[in-house]
């Protein structure tokens, strides 16, 4: 069989989970009374505008998307939009590494646990390389005994990963002939529709500062809009659980983002969290290279 689809699928991933990488430096650019839950829902909504902007130049029309199955967007759509609410919701209670690790490092397992039920068990190779991912989750976001971190924070955390898995899954199971961008349009526009009315329960003012506009396009076109059209792309070509262990690349790219551009600093903890999440990821690309061999 052969092996390129899958390769190109891995890129697609990790050239995504890169982009996602610079959500914590651009909002670190925004303003000081940002509400983390407004940002989620406008990075959705620029998102939405941006994929569908990118289905159109890609040739798909508002008829064909009638030809998409509407319950799988829908379905995708609602819990990639529940991820974004859960996840900023949580990060700000739990607070932004341990909100972080749990909600990407319980996705993977989410996933496995989904294609278990489904008979697909991974291999030995795959389940070390994901050990290893989230050992070094772990250590990059900093983890210790010492966190007590909030009970709700955590419960809303092991939420998004959830909801991040389903989504996964769902647009996983989206089988059409139409472009992949279109597929991540019309799930981005329900995800926009279905989140909006959160925007009337808090202030809103602060997002039309130049200090708060750009960061907001850059994470809206960029973060979500590119980096979801590629992410939509590579999950044709790879498993669902092995999509979201390459999606681990988010946080070693914010911690070198941090450390190159905001100064941040390297500790023993945090190099070693790097390695171990690097070689865990070279395991499970290796590992499904193998299963398209």
């Amino acid at each position: 069989m052969n092996q390129r689809p899958a390769i190109l699928g891995v890129f697609a991933v990790v050239l995504a989970a890169i982009l996602w990488g610079s959500t914590g430096t651009l909002q670190a650019q925004m303003p000081a009374e940002r509400i983390p839950v407004v940002v989620g829902v406008v990075r959705l909504v620029i998102g939405a505008i941006a994929l569908c902007v990118l289905a159109l130049a890609t040739g798909a029309r508002p008829r064909t998307l009638a030809q998409l199955p509407l319950g799988g967007v829908f379905l995708a759509g609602c819990s990639i939009g529940l991820y974004n609410l859960l996840f900023f919701r949580g990060v700000a209670l739990a607070g932004v590494g341990v909100g972080t690790a749990i909600t990407i490092g319980s996705a993977p397992l989410w996933v496995i646990g989904y294609e278990i039920l489904r008979g697909i068990i991974p291999t030995k190779a795959k389940s070390f390389g994901l050990g290893l991912c989230l050992v070094g989750v772990v250590l990059l976001a900093g983890l210790s005994a010492d966190v007590r971190p909030d009970p709700l924070g955590v419960l809303l955390g092991l939420g998004a990963g959830a909801s991040y898995a389903f989504y996964s899954q769902a647009t996983s199971a989206i089988k059409t002939d139409l472009d992949s961008s279109a597929i991540a349009a019309a799930t981005f526009s329900v995800a926009a529709l279905v989140t909006a009315p959160a925007l009337f329960l808090y202030d809103t003012a602060w997002i039309w500062q130049a200090e708060a506009l750009w960061p907001l396009l850059g994470l809206g076109v960029l973060s979500t809009g590119v980096a979801y059209a590629l992410y939509t792309w590579g999950l044709r070509h790879v498993l669902p659980s092995t999509a979201v262990t390459l999606a681990l690349v988010e946080p070693m790219t914010a911690f070198f983002l941090a450390v190159f551009l905001l100064g941040e600093s390297v500790t023993l903890p945090t190099g070693l969290g790097a390695g171990l999440l690097l070689v865990g990821l070279m395991l499970v690309t290796r590992a499904e290279a193998r299963r398209k061999a």
